[in-house]
């Protein structure tokens, strides 16, 4: 037998705030057309990808070996499109690698992960380590929580910091580059939705081949 809490029902008392839209105040025959309405075929890019910036991808290998190999930051030199290069700095879980989009461009990474929500999230920022405000959010989710089926489901977000707009340590820039990397935010989308099906590619080539996804020389 199923026991139940003593205590009632939750009752939430009624909202005063303009701009909330609940069952109590917009009856189903109000809020349905309010929902179609906002529904459209073709979206603008920049209302999808103007302030944040997120892809989704299903990968047919366990979560938490896809946790593990993301979060170790040395991965990214694997499954990223341009970052080569990682060398310890003397900071604690500082790397500093090269950014091969920007000419002559350093990025540093700090990688904070959490096992048991399966997040990973990459502190970076272009030619200085000071200030990592660059922040790649990813998350790994059990597919068969998600999808009734095994594997991963990795969802990557990305925020439009400011800085991408201005770069606020222009003395620290190199010489005579070209680019700077908020130039390529309009991007940002169909160049993560790359990288992540490498992520994709490289995690279920060596999960069906059995080998450890994160490779032996990261250990």
């Amino acid at each position: 037998m199923t026991e139940t809490l003593e205590d009632e029902p939750i009752e939430v008392p009624q909202l005063d705030v303009p701009g909330v839209y609940r069952i109590e105040t917009t009856p189903l025959k109000e809020g349905m057309p309010m929902v179609l309405d906002m529904t459209r075929a073709v979206y603008p890019h920049d209302e999808i990808y103007g302030e944040y910036c997120t892809v989704t991808d299903f990968i047919d290998a366990p979560p938490d070996e896809v946790y593990a190999y993301l979060a170790d930051t040395r991965s990214l030199c694997e499954w990223t499109y341009s970052m080569r290069g990682f060398e310890r700095t003397a900071e604690p879980d500082l790397w500093v690698s090269d950014d091969r989009v920007g000419t002559h461009t350093r990025i540093y990474t700090r990688t904070v992960a959490n096992p048991d929500a399966r997040t990973v999230d990459y502190h970076c920022a272009w030619d200085q380590g000071e200030h990592l405000w660059m922040i790649y959010l990813m998350r790994v989710v059990d597919a068969q929580l998600v999808l009734n089926k095994p594997g991963s489901v990795v969802t990557w977000t990305n925020c439009h910091h400011p800085f991408y707009e201005d770069n606020a340590y222009p003395q620290t820039e190199p010489e005579g580059r070209p680019v700077w990397v908020g130039d390529f935010w309009h991007l940002f989308a169909a160049g993560h939705l790359m990288e992540l099906r490498n992520l994709k590619a490289i995690c279920e080539h060596r999960h069906a081949n059995g080998q450890p996804i994160k490779p032996e020389w990261m250990n």
